[in-house]
């Protein structure tokens, strides 16, 4: 850490823009940290104001929702003290007669004169413990059958007294039903003993539910935005009714979420909002926003600013000391562009002159003697003389004439020729026709070797012929394909070599119907020219020089990627037992293969990396 913090601390004394940069910042600073605090306090101030505003509306309804419940009971009062409904259900007992359908009807036409002055209520319903009938506004009369449901009613009925009691929908009956599907509602009910004042009363029930409906408008006109949730709940916590849907409902409070929450004092129930922040605070955010987008103009205008004024003042400074540096390692020929005419051009223009007179002064010396060094290095080369290997190869070829040696003759004379060609003119480029034939008496002294077991075919386009190409970039393909493809035949084996323009690429292919190659291997190889289309094209030489296999095929394609730029390409096919096709694109551009500006890094690679490379 402490070994950090000293680089940082030189690398802020050494360069005069990073301090002006932070000193640019640091007056900055005070205004960032005022605008984030600001927009914090009046989140803050926001959220309390919302969260006032919620609790007095939550307060307002909930004020509304327990005085239609005061409604609902004082209706289920009125009801179960009914005299004349108390005195129709104790008159029937547990076999009814032809008159109690008389009697039923008559109350329940009572009942749904009561339901229809009171919205709050969606169903009114007595349950007459004797005969097990079920009375109701929603779907007349019917038989409770089930004896788990008929006890779990008696029992409701003894242990509640004359008090009111609230039953959810899903509140288990019996083990094959609910309250809700036993009596076919889906909302809260409220239950209470009829005959209010007899204390030898019959345990008959009446069961008023409550209009759900209605208790999600009067939550719906709270919602304040789309995604809010307003629940109502009991007091052991179960959803009673919701602005949306029931599992929306139960979905866990997060912390990117705001509740407020009123309880009732008269029912004990609680009404409870949940609004997501990003919602409350939509507007402060946008505000947020256009502040977060401030500073970022600021402080680019502080690095901008800074580079300003170091490019005016401190930026000379730094070519002059990266100038003198360099005379310094011994690089004469620096000069320092200036276009300035002030005192820092003066100052520019006094070093490049001092930079020309020191390098006239070194070269009037040193220089003298390295070219006495280079001429003699030069006359000792110039006694190793292609010559003297043509006409080596001349005579042995007469000798082996001489001998009636046709095949040891033929070969020598293709290999002179070969050599002659690869040495010759000094060029790096020769036509494609040209080239071929150069290749020609190569594979022509490989025939020689194998005693003509393969054929070569080409197939060239005649607008490719003029094409210049690099010198010897189809050699090792070529040597691939006879030394891996057809080693080994008997007879039958086809060299193919094909060219054509397709778009703005000329297309050579080398083809062999040879052993072919496994999958595996085919894989590894196009994995490896994938790697190496990946790598830049400076570090290709070096990628070269480590590689432990493949060496025909990386010399190809290093070669074509530094001469003719990241456009040339080169695909491999194959199957085994069938043969392998080769294929190279070089872009074209004019007619003319487009070639790259750094192509002289790798002038010199001609036919000496050939010598053993196989790929």
């Amino acid at each position: 850490m402490r070994r950090l913090s000293a680089r940082l601390r030189d690398w802020f004394r050494s360069n005069i823009q990073v301090r002006l940069t932070c000193y640019f910042l640091l007056i900055l600073l005070p205004l960032v940290v005022i605008s984030l605090f600001a927009i914090e306090r009046s989140r803050d101030i926001l959220y309390q104001q919302a969260e006032q505003r919620t609790t007095v509306a939550l307060a307002s309804t909930m004020d509304y929702i327990d005085l239609a419940l005061q409604n609902v009971e004082e209706l289920s009062a009125v009801i179960a003290a009914d005299p004349s409904i108390v005195e129709r259900l104790n008159a029937n007992g547990a076999y009814l007669p032809p008159t109690a359908i008389v009697d039923f009807s008559a109350v329940l036409k009572q009942l749904s004169n009561l339901k229809a002055v009171n919205r709050f209520s969606s169903q009114i319903a007595l349950y007459h413990q004797a005969s097990h009938m079920l009375i109701s506004t929603s779907f007349g009369g019917r038989r409770v059958l089930s004896e788990p449901q008929q006890a779990w009613l008696l029992e409701l009925a003894r242990t509640g007294g004359t008090g009111v009691r609230y039953m959810l929908p899903q509140t288990p009956v019996a083990s094959d039903a609910t309250f809700g599907e036993m009596l076919g509602t889906d909302t809260l009910t409220l239950v209470r003993s009829m005959d209010l004042y007899n204390t030898e009363r019959q345990f008959d029930l009446l069961l008023i539910a409550i209009n759900k409906n209605s208790l999600q408008h009067v939550l719906r006109t709270l919602v304040p935005s789309a995604n809010t949730r307003i629940t109502l709940l009991n007091e052991q916590g179960d959803v009673i009714a919701a602005s949306g849907s029931d599992d929306a409902a139960a979905t866990p409070l997060s912390d990117e979420e705001m509740e407020v929450a009123f309880d009732s004092e008269y029912s004990m129930w609680q009404l409870r909002l949940v609004q997501p922040k990003s919602e409350l605070y939509e507007e402060s955010d946008q505000l947020r926003l256009f502040t977060y987008t401030i500073i970022a103009i600021s402080v680019l205008l502080a690095f901008v600013i800074a580079w300003v004024v170091y490019s005016g003042i401190a930026s000379p400074l730094t070519k002059l000391s990266r100038g003198m540096k360099q005379i310094g390692s011994g690089q004469l020929d620096i000069r320092l562009d200036n276009k300035r005419r002030d005192e820092f051009g003066v100052l520019l223009d006094a070093f490049n002159q001092m930079a020309t007179e020191q390098k006239h002064l070194i070269e009037d010396h040193y220089e003298q003697q390295l070219r006495m060094k280079t001429t003699e290095l030069k006359f000792l080369q110039s006694q190793i003389n292609p010559h003297f290997l043509y006409n080596t190869l001349d005579s042995i070829y007469w000798m082996a004439k001489s001998c009636d040696s046709a095949e040891i003759s033929e070969m020598v004379m293709q290999l002179s020729r070969f050599f002659r060609l690869s040495l010759n003119k000094g060029q790096e480029e020769f036509a494609l026709e040209e080239s071929l034939s150069h290749l020609h008496y190569y594979i022509r002294i490989q025939q020689l070797r194998f005693m003509d077991n393969f054929t070569v075919v080409y197939d060239t386009a005649e607008e490719t012929k003029p094409i210049p190409l690099l010198k010897l970039l189809l050699q090792p393909l070529v040597e691939n394909a006879i030394l891996h493809g057809l080693e080994g035949r008997e007879s039958g084996g086809v060299l193919r070599i094909a060219s054509r323009i397709q778009g703005a690429e000329l297309r050579i292919g080398v083809a062999d119907n040879g052993a072919g190659i496994s999958p595996e291997r085919l894989h590894y190889i196009r994995e490896e020219l994938r790697r190496m289309e990946r790598r830049s094209i400076t570090s290709l030489s070096r990628d070269e020089e480590t590689a432990t296999d493949l060496f025909g095929l990386r010399n190809v394609y290093t070669r074509m990627r530094l001469y003719y730029g990241e456009g040339a390409t080169m695909t491999i096919d194959s199957a085994a037992g069938e043969g392998t096709r080769i294929e190279i694109a070089i872009p074209l551009q004019g007619g003319a293969p487009t070639r790259a500006s750094y192509r002289q890094k790798k002038e010199g690679e001609g036919s000496d990396e050939l010598d053993d490379r196989r790929g």
